[in-house]
């Protein structure tokens, strides 16, 4: 698994795919994950070999987030199956996922706080 600094223009649109179908996939089959809160796909990233895909999740209307992102973890297979069946026409090799909280909104508001003091 080798997460490139320049992603090709495949790993480019294999991402953007990726955010799309998952952003679909929290929406509708599995809303039961958020833990009574809002999961949006912030980010997805591809590795060089396309196996594996990190996704970044911000959640909203949660109170313990490393919890929510740990169900989701564990509940990367039945993800990946659901995926599967999105796109079983467009990507030969379905990826394995990896979730991760983005917080890069709590690091802009801390750099908006720096800059207005």
């Amino acid at each position: 698994m080798y997460f490139c600094r320049m992603e090709t223009k495949r790993q480019e649109k294999i991402a953007r795919l990726i955010q799309k179908e998952m952003s679909m996939i929290f929406q509708k089959e599995m809303s039961h994950l958020g833990g009574g809160g809002m999961v949006t796909v912030t980010k997805a990233k591809i590795s060089s070999d396309l196996s594996v895909s990190r996704v970044y999740i911000s959640l909203l209307a949660v109170e313990d987030a490393t919890a929510v992102i740990k169900e989701i973890n564990e509940n990367e297979k039945e993800i990946r199956f659901e995926f599967g069946k999105k796109i079983r026409n467009q990507l030969r090799i379905v990826p394995h996922f990896k979730f991760f909280e983005d917080d890069s909104m709590e690091y802009y508001e801390n750099i908006e706080r720096l800059l207005n003091k």
